[in-house]
This record gives C-alpha cells, structure tokens and sequence, in this order.
C-alpha cells in the first residue's frame, strides 16, 4: 500500500507538472490573442446576459436557464479549493501566489468562454429529449477523433467519484467534527440523504438547487470577508503591496522564490476555477441560448467570479493574517489556516463564515459533479446506466465521510488533471471555430437578428 501511495504521488506531481501548468495557461494566452482580448471587451455584455432575462429564452433550444447552466458550473467549482486550497497556495508558494492566481484567471476567462461556445455549437439530444454536451462530444463531432472523446468521458466518469463525491463528504465530515463535534457517521447519514434527493431529480433538480445554494453561499463567504476587510482597512494596502511585491521578488517568505509563487498560484488558480479542465461545458451545454457565443460568455463569468471574487477574498484575508502575525502563516493550512485567519480578524464570527462556507462549498460541488459524471458515463455506457451511476455516486458520499481518503485524494487529483489534456487538444485545434462564432455572434448583432 506505501508503495501504491508512493508511486500515486508520484504520478500526481507529473500529471500537474510544469508541462501540464504551461499547456493549461498557455491555451488561455493563445486564445486571448486568437479571439483579441474577446473576455475583457466582452466582460460588461458578459455579466448582463447572466443577470437579466432575456426575451424568447423559455423558446430556446435547451433544458434549462443561462443563469441556472452558470449556477450549476460555479456549485461545481466553487468548493473547498477556493478556501483550502488558496491557503495552501499562499503557504507553499508565498502571498505572491495569490497575483498568480488572478493572472491565471484572467486568461483562464478566454478558455471558459471557448469551452461553452464549443459545448454549445456541438451539442446534441439524447434519447430522453435533453440535451448532452461538453468536450466528449465537441472531441468526436468536431475533431473526429472518438478514442479521444472516450478517454475524456472515462477519466470524467473517475474523477467524479474522487473530487466529485467522496473528497468533498469527507471535507464536510470532518470540518462539522471539529467545529461541532458531530461524528463523523451522523455527518455522513444527513449530506448523503439530502444528496439523493437533489441528484435522483436530475439537471432540473440540480439546477435548482444549484440556482438557490450557490448565490446564498457565494454571497455570505464574500460579505464575511467584506467585514473583515472594512473592520482592517489600515492593513488592506500593506496586503496588496506585499501580494505584488512577492510575486516576483518572493522575498517574503522565508525560503520564497519566485518560481513557488508561480507554481502553486497557477496551480491552485486552476484547480479552483476549473478553466481548461472540460467539466464546466457539460453544463454550458445544457443552457437556452440562442448562439453558442452567448453561451461562451456566460460561461466566462464564472472565472471571474469563482477567482477574482471569491479566492481573492481569501487571500487578501490570509495576507492580513500574514502581516498580523509577523509576517508568517504559522504551522497551519489548508481550511485550518483560512479559519483562524478569519477568526482572528473577526472574532467570534469570522471562523463560523469559513466553516459553513466549507460546508455548503463542498455539498455545492458534491451537486455539480455528479452531473458531470453521469454525463460522462452515459456517453460510455448509455443513458439506460445514468441511474446506476446516480445510486452508486450518493452511495460513495457516505463512505467519503467515514474513510480515511489519502488514496482517494491522489487518484482524484490525478483523473481530474488528465481531463484537461483530451480538452485543451481540442480546444486548441478548434479555437478557428470559437473565432468563427464569435465573429458570427458580433455580426448577427450589427444586423439586429440577435439582441
């Protein structure tokens, strides 16, 4: 078993590599330039699609609402990386890792935005009358290469039962034991129940769910981070002075480097916003829209959202705390660090807002990926085994929540990075029909045939 583990480690340390970093946010520079800075032109219109209605959207093709496709992405990528993971990030690589995280959203924006207008423009209607997509689907109508689309909907399909279900229960789990010294089993009865009545009823349930939980937890996590910042705002200039500074000096840290504040910003940026991984088009592909670019933008603001709001928020909080404590973040991190930074800052309240954001992050994420999931098995096995896939997925949020998951965390980690590479191939070498929509999208709106 210590072999296993060490040889899994391994394994991980190359799958998310400077090979795989440079691949991932490479693709988001190279369609930044292709599509001309399109996410930051585009960003007003962009947020204006996803927050206000739009007339004849209920007769569009699509199962169900633009604003619901976004909210069921962001339940799936605003989880515990956006907490734990910033954390670890600052810890390993320096305050400077957080500028790094910002950059690798901003350009991550480019790839969010390719991967909906692809989910969107190849998608298709199942058996059952709804819609599937996503970068199986854009991989074997657009490239061809069906080996391709099957190896992105088997690692899809695996790395659901890890990120997905079982490391988010147990990240519950164990967070509720601390806090209210809840054992763990208890935990794990109450989220696997209120998990199968969500995922039993489908997109729509989720959807749902997704379209109400996700704002509710977004926006309590970012107001008790507001607080903070508004009862510290002698220490919010000497924050953000010393998150660029340590970007490229990585003189900060004791033992800081430039390099480290690089790796582990880009590294965390990407795992929390999820740009280039294919999971979040699954979900484009469900929406009402009109043209595949419309879709594409929406798809974008969860970026910003995910990273710019609501990591940045974290680590502005976390580099306070750094600065109180003499310039050190002390022997903690992951969701530990950010806990008694927030509570160190807000006493009293500031550690309840980190552990119900965990809670509700991590249950959000448990929602989003099963969708994910079933869509990838369904593409594999057909529709007739979604149910199956469904039942054994809330069968492995209990165990989350009871087992000891190392493994299980490495093998997640591993899966969900080899996700990205079937995804940025095809986006790269469709990146001339994303031009080609976008192009499309902006004349069609000259010409009023589109709003």
């Amino acid at each position: 078993m210590q072999n296993l583990q060490s040889f899994m480690e391994t394994l991980s340390g190359w799958v998310w590599g400077p090979y795989m970093l440079v691949l991932i946010v490479g693709t988001g520079i190279f369609l930044t330039f292709r599509l001309l800075f399109w996410q930051f032109r585009m960003l007003p219109l962009a947020f204006k699609q996803v927050f206000s209605k739009h007339k004849g959207e209920k007769n569009q093709q699509g199962d169900i609402s633009q604003f619901a496709s976004l909210m069921t992405a962001l339940s799936a990528t605003i989880g515990t990386g956006n907490i734990a993971g910033v954390a670890t990030a600052c810890v390993l690589g320096g305050p400077g890792a957080v500028f790094w995280m910002w950059m690798t959203a901003l350009f991550g924006m480019a790839t969010k935005y390719g991967e909906g207008v692809l989910a969107v423009k190849y998608r298709i209607k199942n058996e059952k009358g709804e819609m599937s997509g996503g970068p199986m689907y854009y991989i074997e109508r657009g490239l061809k290469w069906k080996w391709l689309a099957i190896i992105f909907a088997l690692f899809g399909t695996l790395a659901s039962f890890g990120i997905g279900s079982s490391v988010q229960s147990n990240t519950v789990a164990l967070t509720v034991e601390h806090s209210l010294h809840i054992d763990t089993w208890i935990t794990g009865i109450v989220i696997t129940v209120f998990s199968a009545l969500v995922i039993l009823g489908g997109i729509k349930s989720i959807s749902k769910a997704s379209s109400i939980i996700v704002p509710f937890m977004a926006i309590g996590y970012v107001a008790g981070g507001i607080i903070i910042i508004l009862n510290n705002l002698e220490l919010v200039m000497p924050a953000l002075e010393l998150i660029f500074k340590d970007a490229f000096t990585g003189e900060a840290v004791a033992g800081g480097a430039v390099g480290a504040a690089i790796r582990y910003g880009v590294a965390r940026g990407v795992f929390s916003n999820e740009a280039g991984m294919g999971s979040a088009p699954i979900a484009a592909a469900a929406a009402k829209t009109d043209h595949p670019a419309r879709q594409g933008l929406v798809s974008m603001t969860g970026t910003f959202i995910d990273t710019i709001i609501v990591c940045s928020i974290t680590g502005i909080v976390l580099v306070m705390g750094f600065i109180i404590a003499g310039n050190s973040f002390g022997d903690s991190t992951g969701a530990v660090l950010t806990t008694k930074a927030f509570d160190q800052l807000l006493p009293g309240f500031g550690g309840w807002v980190v552990t119900f954001g965990v809670v509700f992050f991590a249950y959000s994420t448990i929602l989003g990926w099963c969708y994910y999931g079933e869509k990838c098995c369904s593409y594999l096995l057909g529709e007739k085994f979604v149910l199956l896939y469904r039942i054994i997925y809330i069968i492995s949020v209990f165990i989350g929540c009871v087992a000891t998951l190392d493994l299980v965390w490495l093998f997640a980690d591993i899966f969900n990075g080899l996700m990205a590479v079937p995804n940025l191939i095809a986006l790269l070498l469709l990146s001339g029909v994303i031009a080609k929509e976008s192009k499309d999208f902006i004349a069609k709106r000259k010409s009023g045939e589109l709003y």
